[in-house]
């Protein structure tokens, strides 16, 4: 399981990649600065400006929050199919049961 990283470290990071831009010649350089000063992976600065543009709508893909209604969603189907399951088994056995 992933550690969970302080997401103010996260914001950091992302609004420091952002200044580093005017100065950095190429958005991996801005990246790899970042991440050597802030001391976390150059990957994870690199996923968390990604999601931060998915957020402000500047790149497409889904939000951290729509990801986890659709988490949410497939784990409340899946319950709901399970329960669903159970009756279905339950009448059947119910219905073959002579009174």
């Amino acid at each position: 399981m992933p550690k969970k990283i302080d997401p103010q470290l996260r914001a950091r990071c992302v609004r420091l990649v952002r200044e580093h831009l005017q100065e950095s010649p190429t958005l991996p350089a801005a990246v790899t600065a970042v991440a050597r000063q802030e001391g976390v992976s150059r990957e994870s600065v690199r996923r968390w400006l990604a999601q931060a543009e998915v957020a402000d709508g500047t790149r497409p893909g889904i939000t951290t929050e729509e990801a986890a209604e659709v988490k949410r969603l497939k784990a409340e189907n899946k319950r709901l199919r399970e329960d669903n399951e159970i009756l279905r088994r339950a009448s059947i056995f119910f219905a073959s049961v002579p009174d």
